[in-house]
């Protein structure tokens, strides 16, 4: 439960309303953005744009919240959030998004499971590496069915 309130409550890095900020942001904190900030973000926590936060950045975080405006491509490991009051102009590759009644969004969306994926070795008389003859022989007939 502390985890939690702290997780919505509190940034590490914090750019104030009426402050302006340009370049590069690289932090293993979250970052709470209310003024506005021009470059890039790369963050290894959350980054929360507030109502009056703008963001024209390239933004690659761990979770990202918008309410305020972001102008930019992003990459979200977890979780993409735009509020009512949010928008996103940009294209984004995120794992979950959520956009809440009002938010809005343009540009394209790329949605990837978080996989840690091992390569699977076939074994001796694995069913991918022999495959049945009689699968063989319907993929035949449905190639030449297809092709004439």
């Amino acid at each position: 439960m502390f985890k939690e309130s702290r997780k919505s409550d509190y940034a590490e890095t914090s750019i104030g309303q009426g402050t302006h900020v340009e370049g590069k942001l690289a932090s293993d904190g979250s970052i709470r953005i209310e003024g506005e900030f021009r470059g890039d973000i790369e963050c290894k926590s959350d980054v929360i744009v507030g109502e009056y936060g703008v963001a024209r950045a390239g933004i690659i975080a761990n979770d990202l919240t918008v309410s305020g405006k972001v102008y930019g491509d992003v990459n979200v490991k977890g979780r993409l959030t735009i509020t009512a009051s949010g928008q996103l102009h940009g294209n984004v590759l995120a794992h979950t998004i959520l956009i809440q009644d009002g938010g809005i969004y343009n540009g394209n969306c790329r949605m990837e499971r978080q996989t840690e994926s091992k390569p699977r070795h076939l074994q001796e008389g694995d069913p991918l590496q022999h495959p049945h003859p009689q699968a063989k022989e319907n993929a035949a007939k449905e190639k030449s069915r297809q092709a004439g």
